[in-house]
């Protein structure tokens, strides 16, 4: 077990500093200013509770409004996603210093609870600081009595490390692993029941874990569009399109400012790559025609796109919902010219299931569909949190519905690659099997090149790639390759 503590690095070791330099107290009985990496923070937290938001969306407009630069936005990041992703380990710790249920302690204080829960256990933060300024935080945004409530609090979670406490509120490692990560990797049960299904039992501790360490700031090169050189960074280790950024913000980049590049996990980058390289059956037909049935927000439309172009093909990309539309639009438009980017043949609004295309219409067709997105908790930690056992069978039936109707529009001798952000092994192998059986007209392909040659990626069908965050650095995508049957 290393679930994080207290020794461990932090983005700040100070009481945070906001644009106007340290806070001061005022007379005794004043209301102190709130640090503002710190209130930065509870927005966050308080907008993925209340709207519903992603963290890494939210959190950019927030530090925007706030004035918040450098180190005072690194310790706000640090701090809202820190307290998102090891929620479920500060509230077992909180439930023991807390003489009533969490359900019973009001939001807001809740909230504020657990941003000093990380200051106090896993950032270089004094307890004295941290305690204060969570003080100070209660007192603005709830009351004085809820202040002096989230004092005393503190004050007993500051009694022991992280890893005293994981020990003395979880369940004991040997009778309920299960329940002994759930607390010591803050996942829920049920993800660390799927999780170990996938991956094995011997294996799901390091994924656990690596699902609590953010990840970097990963670009992409769009191919004729940018090149890896301009972005700077590292080249990543399987996508020649890629590279990772040690620090920096990537819209200082100019390739990323007017498009020519984005921001896309390395994992993402290889299901476009997987499709583009993948064999096709010409037979007497071109390939020409290709297209991202569920498209938004555009990130694997944009780079899919630009491998068409280089192949004298174009992309139609298609998504449900107007919004995300929009979104795959302004990816697929070139800012300078106002035009689509070469590649493009336009961007849909549809339904993925009924859309408004005639049956084998395209040579190569992406279904990345709508999925759990347990794949992803480095990026979004709060997923774990808003998703439910029950979800899985509405999301399993969508996804073989898309796989279907993806089928039904691939030309015979064209490819399908069906991929989900998820290792989940109902959505992935169960998908793949279900509508293999109830088919004579496709069959399962080895995915080849270079995403099929990436070391220790075998899926759970055999041919298939499971990528892992542990073991490769990237989401862990799924990718199984489909032929529409020649006729």
């Amino acid at each position: 077990m290393s679930p994080s503590n207290r020794t461990q690095p932090g983005r700040s070791s100070g009481a945070g500093r906001g644009p106007q330099g340290p806070r001061r107290s005022g007379p005794r009985g004043s209301t102190k200013p709130v640090d503002p990496a710190r209130l930065a923070a509870f927005e966050v937290l308080k907008a993925v509770r209340v709207d519903e938001a992603y963290a890494n969306l939210v959190l950019p407009h927030v530090l925007g409004r706030l004035g918040l630069e450098g180190r005072d936005a690194a310790f706000a990041t640090e701090l809202a996603a820190g307290t998102l992703r090891q929620q479920g380990t500060y509230d077992a710790v909180l439930a023991a210093c807390i003489d009533r249920p969490l359900a019973k302690v009001e939001a807001k204080v809740l909230d504020v609870l657990r941003l000093g829960a990380h200051q106090v256990l896993s950032m270089r933060v004094p307890d004295h600081a941290a305690i204060s300024t969570s003080v100070d935080l209660a007192r603005s945004k709830v009351g004085q009595g809820p202040a002096g409530f989230v004092n005393a609090v503190l004050r007993k979670v500051t009694r022991k490390p992280l890893d005293e406490w994981v020990a003395e509120v979880a369940p004991a490692r040997e009778k309920d692993h299960d329940g002994w990560a759930a607390v010591a990797f803050s996942h829920p049960r049920w993800v660390v029941q799927r999780l170990a299904e996938a991956v094995g039992r011997d294996q799901v501790d390091a994924l656990l874990e690596a699902d609590n360490v953010p990840p970097s700031v990963t670009l992409v090169a769009r191919p004729g569009r940018a090149t890896v050189e301009e972005l700077g960074g590292v080249p990543t280790p399987y996508s020649p399109y890629g590279v990772t950024l040690d620090s920096g913000s990537p819209a200082g980049i100019a390739a990323v400012a007017d498009g020519r590049a984005g921001v896309q996990d390395e994992g993402s980058q290889l299901v476009a790559i997987a499709l583009a390289e993948a064999g096709l059956d010409k037979l007497d037909h071109r390939d020409e025609s290709w297209l991202d049935l569920c498209a938004g927000p555009g990130g694997k439309s944009a780079l899919l796109a630009a491998l068409a172009a280089e192949q004298g093909a174009s992309l139609v990309a298609n998504e449900r919902q107007p919004h995300r539309a929009g979104l795959v639009l302004a990816n697929l438009t070139d800012r300078s010219a106002d035009t689509h980017v070469d590649g493009t043949a336009g961007v849909v609004a549809g339904d993925g299931i009924r859309p408004p295309f005639k049956d084998a219409t395209f040579d190569r067709v992406l279904v990345d569909a709508p999925c759990t997105g347990l794949g992803a908790l480095r990026r979004r930690p709060e997923a774990r949190w808003r998703r439910a056992t029950s979800d899985l069978d509405v999301l399993v039936d969508l996804q073989r519905s898309l796989l279907d109707r993806a089928i039904d529009l691939t030309r015979p001798g064209g490819v399908v690659l069906y991929a989900t952000c998820s290792p989940v092994l109902a959505e992935t192998k169960g998908v793949v099997e279900g509508v293999l059986a109830a088919r004579d007209d496709v069959g399962l392909e080895p995915i080849g090149g270079r995403v099929g040659d990436i070391a220790d990626s075998a899926g759970p069908v055999e041919g298939t790639v499971q990528l892992w965050p542990d073991r490769h650095g990237t989401d862990a995508m799924f990718m199984a390759l489909l032929r529409r049957t020649p006729v």
